[in-house]
């Protein structure tokens, strides 16, 4: 296993689907305040690191009704837990799912809004992986990007947000209340 800089990377296995998805989470992380302000009507959104779909079913409610919200993993049963969820919501008509490898995201999009919620770090190759977004946003997309304090020092986001602007984002802001340490970037233009 590769050391980045966050350390050695961690993945949440789908038998802790849980502890990712339920109304706790939802008092302390509300996803409508946490994306409401980039997330618009007719957006093509993603869901990197989607979990079980906490983010994705209201992403999928914003973006309504033409909009479209991608849902990428890398477990095949996180996305069984989405689909799943989405039908149970009504929404599963707005949701793509896509089943990501170790090392690529392998994601042909165009997407307007891509939420990396608390999945920087467990990725192998930031570089890589930053990069790799950065190749299916459009112009003018926005990439949120929230990393949690309890595994992501306030060091290691420094970091993270030279590499963020090495690979080609420009930092827009760095908003608070997004439930750990955030950044908010756009596509560099070139």
């Amino acid at each position: 296993m590769v050391e980045t800089i966050f350390g050695k990377p961690h993945l949440c296995p789908h038998r802790m689907a849980f502890t990712l998805d339920n109304w706790l989470r939802r008092l302390i992380q509300d996803p409508r305040s946490i994306m409401g302000p980039y997330l618009k009507p007719g957006h093509t959104a993603v869901d990197l690191g989607c979990g079980p779909g906490f983010f994705t079913v209201d992403m999928a409610r914003m973006v309504e009704p033409q909009g479209t919200v991608i849902a990428v993993d890398m477990q095949p049963k996180m996305l069984e837990y989405v689909a799943r969820k989405a039908r149970r919501k009504g929404v599963a008509h707005r949701v793509r799912l896509h089943c990501s490898s170790e090392d690529r995201i392998g994601l042909d999009a165009a997407a307007d809004f891509v939420l990396a919620f608390y999945v920087v770090h467990e990725t192998a190759d930031p570089p890589a992986f930053l990069s790799e977004i950065l190749s299916f946003m459009n112009p003018g997309g926005r990439l949120l990007l929230v990393e949690p304090r309890f595994h992501v020092t306030r060091e290691a986001f420094k970091r993270l947000e030279a590499l963020v602007q090495a690979v080609g984002f420009s930092v827009e802001d760095c908003p608070r209340g997004k439930g750990g340490r955030s950044l908010l970037l756009t596509p560099r233009p070139d």
